[in-house]
């Protein structure tokens, strides 16, 4: 894509990210991806759906696990092609349906997760998507979802609000994570079970972190793109800044569920 065709002022710092080369854009990185899959603990007898797949780092990392089938949801058709890109074998494929609703069959899943994006919804559609998957899963289902949160769990409701803002206008999204507390008690609403809960630094820009994510090479990558793009720059820095100011509020955490048989 012509860097120069991109809207670096507006668009969400996701796809900012990745249009610099940034491939893990998950909260807590790989290490809570690796967490979150070792808790579904997926197999060839599983049916996995995942919302929101993206850039497709997890779907290849559970596509080794060798599921019996696999079907990613995405938005719109070029975000559905892209991940058809790097899916292969039978049974593997990517609808275009949002996550709210997504035509699948009731009880068609037996593993559903989604990261880095229930943050992104009002709470109206954090309560449609999470009881879609609910919907979808079977008697003994897991869902795992990987997001931000804000920490701790009794934190002022205006400290809150502040964190909210700056966020949604540093990435222009409208974040809203929640606490680990609040998270838990979403799903349980809907009728979950909570089998598993874990915690990390929201370190996504720090440099740590990134060569953990991405490599050295990736990482220099990254860095070059940035500093011939001063648009990009700007804003880079600037959802960095935030981060940063917030980082003693700030966590990734991964929740596994299940629906109780």
């Amino acid at each position: 894509m012509n860097s120069k065709s991109l809207d670096y002022e507006k668009m969400p710092g996701h796809w900012l990210l990745a249009s610099l080369g940034k491939k893990v854009l998950r909260p807590g990185g790989l290490e809570m991806t690796r967490h979150m899959l070792g808790s579904l603990n997926v197999n060839e007898r599983d049916v996995v759906v995942e919302f929101a797949p993206g850039l497709g780092v997890t779907a290849q990392m559970t596509l080794r696990h060798n599921p019996g089938e696999y079907i990613g949801i995405e938005q719109d058709e070029a975000a559905a092609s892209s991940v058809r890109q790097y899916l292969w074998g039978e049974r593997r494929s990517c609808i275009v349906a949002s996550a709210e609703h997504t035509g699948l069959p009731d009880g068609s899943a037996s593993i559903i997760y989604g990261e880095a994006m229930l943050t992104m919804q009002a709470p109206v559609q954090k309560q449609r998507i999470i009881s879609e998957a609910k919907r979808l899963l079977r008697p003994g289902g897991k869902y795992a979802i990987h997001e931000m949160c804000l920490f701790p769990d009794d934190l002022d409701a205006k400290k809150k609000e502040g964190i909210q803002k700056d966020l949604s206008q540093s990435i222009r999204v409208n974040a809203r994570p929640l606490t680990v507390s609040e998270w838990k008690q979403l799903l349980e609403e809907h009728g979950f079970r909570i089998t598993n809960v874990k915690t990390a630094p929201m370190h996504l820009l720090r440099p740590r972190r990134m060569i953990q994510d991405e490599g050295l090479g990736g990482v220099l990558r990254i860095v070059s793109n940035v500093i011939r793009n001063p648009r990009a720059r700007k804003r880079v820095l600037g959802m960095r800044r935030q981060f940063l100011k917030h980082g003693r509020y700030l966590q990734a955490v991964t929740l596994t569920a299940e629906i109780p048989e």
